[in-house]
């Protein structure tokens, strides 16, 4: 099989600088990574391993988010909802050919940190022998896309029941362009906060974050649904949703412990830290439920579920399972509360709760990544700093990621906003809200009874 002769550098989700190494060792390593790289062989388990991962990424946007969603909308809008997943999935795929990958994942030049380069448009010189470490690179190519695909996904929540299909359709693949993969490349692809030493094994700051963000400032900026808050807007089929949400978690196994890129122990950590942490997550929010309402909730027990997921995913394989269960405990809590300042106390109409559980969820994971992730503390230790690192430094670092893709994020999401309402249009008419999107964009019923 040939082998490619240009094989890229960075450091990929879950892959770490051995912790004894020198700078110089490092920088030297990372120089002769190519060389290495293309001389190895594929390792079959390994992208055995990645294979699935990868079909388990989509797995939780289509049809996993997709049901999860879709039963949290009244019934009059859950085509719309099923429709705005299918088509980000179908679209993002393209941008990520297009230039999506490389501008991600390609070096951007030695001075620029900022955003890869465009050496391979359309996948050019990805071929069937290419290899990324020691699997293809169409199996990382993929895999990433999957990442891709979910992240404005996730956003369809904030502004879900009132936006155009049309302005919906274009506004998630600018983000995707504009914040999805310049933060990618930060992170995962040479960029400046992983060379600072970022902690982000799955996407805290590149998935969670990003999405998080995005969705209370476009929930801001579309405005509330007609009748928030005063009108209640309850699930039509929860049924649905708890689906859905067996499908989040079987799913977000390949989403964190496929981020390891490999068959290995951090793999095998990161699973078992993401179970920890969305059992405790689930437990934690219906016991805030219960103790508030008096009876625990369905709806309750898989929000937490989702809180506990997203908060360990950039400490997923960094963590160890006393970590793990910290983290999903605290999940559950503060995601709790976040939810109800942000609709009750604030009056945004975040409609699925996207920003309170996905965004406080990233925040947390990634600062408490740089907490657990010691291996000094008892039966909470994790894997251990890299060289270099104690915990006070490790945690500003995780504080600088934080604030700055907070604050990029709302930034580019905002002007993005603005300027695909002023070319096209993002609310849909009053009169077509009440009537519900899937007639009024679609001219279809979920439901014909």
């Amino acid at each position: 099989m040939p082998i490619r002769q240009h094989c890229s550098t960075p450091l990929f989700p879950g892959q770490k600088i051995a912790k004894k190494a020198s700078a110089a060792s490092v920088a030297a390593g990372l120089l002769l990574a190519p060389t290495l790289a293309c001389a190895e062989a594929v390792d079959g388990a390994n992208t055995a391993w990645i294979l699935t991962s990868t079909a388990l990424v989509l797995f939780m946007t289509i049809p996993g988010l997709s049901l999860f969603y879709g039963g949290l909308v009244r019934a009059k809008n859950v085509l719309s909802v099923l429709m705005q997943c299918f088509a980000i999935t179908c679209a993002a795929s393209l941008v990520w050919l297009i230039c999506g990958y490389s501008l991600a994942f390609t070096d951007g030049g030695a001075s620029n940190s900022f955003i890869g380069g465009l050496s391979q448009v359309l996948l050019g010189g990805v071929q069937e022998g290419s290899v990324s470490g020691d699997i293809p690179e169409t199996v990382f190519v993929m895999f990433q896309m999957t990442f891709a695909i979910i992240t404005p996904a996730l956003i369809v929540g904030g502004f879900a029941e009132r936006v155009k299909f049309s302005g919906m359709l274009a506004f998630s693949m600018i983000w995707l362009l504009l914040v999805y993969i310049p933060i990618t490349h930060w992170v995962w692809g040479g960029g400046w906060l992983g060379q600072m030493g970022l902690l982000d094994f799955a996407g805290g700051t590149v998935v969670h974050i990003t999405a998080g963000v995005g969705a209370l400032v476009a929930a801001l900026v579309i405005g509330n649904r007609n009748g928030f808050p005063s009108q209640p807007f309850m699930p039509h089929n929860l049924t649905m949703t708890v689906t859905g949400a067996g499908m989040l978690w079987v799913g977000w196994f390949g989403f964190n412990a496929g981020s390891a890129l490999a068959a290995n122990g951090d793999a095998g950590m990161a699973m078992l830290a993401t179970h920890i942490s969305a059992a405790a997550g689930s437990l934690a929010w219906m016991t805030m439920e219960w103790i508030k309402h008096g009876k625990p909730s369905v709806l309750g027990i898989v929000t937490g579920m989702v809180a506990g997921l997203g908060t360990i995913t950039p400490a997923s394989g960094f963590v160890g399972p006393g970590g793990a269960l910290v983290i999903g405990l605290t999940a559950g809590v503060v995601c709790y509360f976040a939810t109800q300042a942000i609709k009750q106390k604030f009056k945004i109409d975040d409609s699925l709760d996207v920003f309170p559980v996905h965004g406080v969820g990233g925040i947390l994971g990634t600062f408490f990544a740089g907490i657990f992730a010691c291996d000094q503390l008892g039966v909470f230790s994790g894997q251990g700093y890299n060289e270099g690192m104690t915990m006070g430094s490790q945690v500003g670092v995780q504080v600088v990621g934080i604030v700055a893709t907070f604050a990029y994020t709302a930034i580019v999401t905002f002007i993005i906003l603005k300027l695909v309402n002023a070319l096209i249009g993002l609310r849909i008419e009053a009169e077509l809200e009440t009537s519900g999107l899937d007639l009024a964009l679609h001219d279809e019923r979920g439901y014909d009874i």
